[in-house]
Formats: structure tokens, sequence, C-alpha cells
């Protein structure tokens, strides 16, 4: 692993120097090329000018504007926009600290490890075991390649991990989804605890899970390597039920089978 950036945790007036690794690897999606029907060859993107005769306009006559109202910009300059940034100090400086069941999920972006950097081993691992000891995590702002970041410090096993978290206006309030208005029945209700509490496991392992799709997709590029058709598996029809509770005592009444990934 390659450190990506480095920081520094402000913790009081305890300074801890680290080194960010990125936690994910981008394994997610097999990404395909756009080629030229005829040839093959590889297609380039341009810039084009709306205004000016759909004239391709190169990166060295580019300027950023700002739309301010339609087909209305203000320009700004390379200098303009580097006085407007954060200064880029690294430091992550710790607002509060939060039980970490405080904070939804759904604000949650990337992650990176954090390891100590030289001379913050005994400040990085006094931090890690606090935060462990009382249940709580750190919410810090993390000045960093010109922005200002909301981020999430907390431990696992003997790691901090720095979660970067969205900003509350980057979130949807939850009463703009139209969920309409239904009530539960005590029956069916019952029913679906029943099914919840048949299938739940004692924990998490994500070592069961893989991505279905990105493995066939990557069979079906193995055999075009090799000159082969790619034949699609024919629809299997599912039964339809359209009444909730038949639809809870037939899933109860099924024998249950490992979780498939």
């Amino acid at each position: 692993m390659r450190p990506t950036a480095t920081a520094t945790i402000s913790f009081g007036m305890v300074s801890i120097p680290v080194k960010l690794f990125s936690a994910t690897e981008s394994k997610a999606s097999i990404s395909f090329n756009m080629l030229h029907e005829k040839c093959k060859g590889r297609v380039k993107q341009q810039y084009i000018c709306e205004r000016d005769e759909g004239a391709v306009v190169p990166r060295t006559e580019m300027v950023k504007g700002y739309e301010f109202a339609k087909d209305q910009y203000v320009v700004f300059t390379a200098d303009e926009i580097k006085k407007m940034e954060e200064e880029k100090t690294g430091l992550v400086d710790i607002a509060e600290f939060l039980d970490i069941k405080q904070v939804d999920p759904i604000y949650y972006e990337g992650a990176s490890y954090l390891a100590p950097d030289k001379g913050g081993e005994k400040a990085y691992r006094l931090l890690c075991d606090a935060m462990k000891k009382t249940g709580r995590v750190a919410v810090a702002r993390w000045a960093a390649r010109g922005k200002q970041y909301l981020v999430l410090l907390r431990p696992l096993k003997n790691v901090i991990i720095l979660q970067q978290l969205r900003y509350p206006d980057e979130v949807r309030p939850l009463d703009d989804v139209p969920v309409g208005v239904a009530e539960s029945k005590e029956n069916e209700l019952k029913l679906a605890v029943q099914l919840i509490d048949q299938i739940t496991s004692a924990g998490f392992e994500p070592g069961q899970y893989e991505d279905e799709v990105r493995k066939r997709m990557q069979a079906a590029i193995d055999r075009k390597i090799q000159g082969q058709e790619i034949a699609s598996a024919p629809e299997q029809p599912r039964a339809q039920i359209v009444d909730i509770m038949e639809a809870l005592k037939a899933s109860l009444a099924a024998k249950k089978e490992p979780v498939k990934a």
C-alpha cells in the first residue's frame, strides 16, 4: 500500500502526524472504450462551442465561468479561484466526539485508512484506544486539495478510519420522498418479523458475496477473446403472488437456503 496523502490530526493540544491510504479498490465494474465501428479505432472527445458555429475549442482557450442566469456567466481566472480555495494545511481538526449511532450512514462517502507517520505512533494508538474505550467517534474538519471536508474518525481494531461525510445540504430531506399513506396490519407485521428472524445472521460476512454481473461480464470477455459466441441464458419465470399475507406465508414455509451472492 502506498500513501495517498499526509495530514495532521489535531486532538486538543496533541498533534498526530498521519498518512492516508485508500481503503477501497475500484473493481466494481468493467469499463468499455468507445470505438469507431468501421475500423475499431479509439475515438477522442472534443469540446465544441455552442455559439461559434460549432468550432472545436482547445483547452488553452478555455476559461471557467459560473452560470448565474440562463446563458449568462461570470468568468473567473485560475488565480481568483485559487484565492477562494481552502489553504492546503492537511489539518484534521477534531470538533467533537459522539456516538457513531448518531451519524446516519446516508452521510458517508469515501473512506481512507490512517496510519501514524514518523513520531506519531504513541499518540495515534492513544486516540484509537480512547475512542474504542468510550465507544465514541470524532467529527472533524479536514483542509485538503483546496477544499474543506467534513470527516469522521472511527476506530476499527487498531486502525483509525477517516470517513468522509456529506454536508447536510448535500442530503435530500426525507420529507421529499413520496412514500404514500399506508398502515401495517398486526398479523402482517408479525409474519414479516418472523421472516426477518428466520434469515437473520449473527454477523456480516462480506466474503460470501461477490459481484455476479462483473463475473459474468469477465467470462463473456474471455469467451470473446477466444473467438466464441455469447449466448444469453433464458429468463426464468417467477411466481406472482399478489396477496402480501400469502407471500409472507409462502416465504416462511419455503426451506431456508444459504444466502447466495
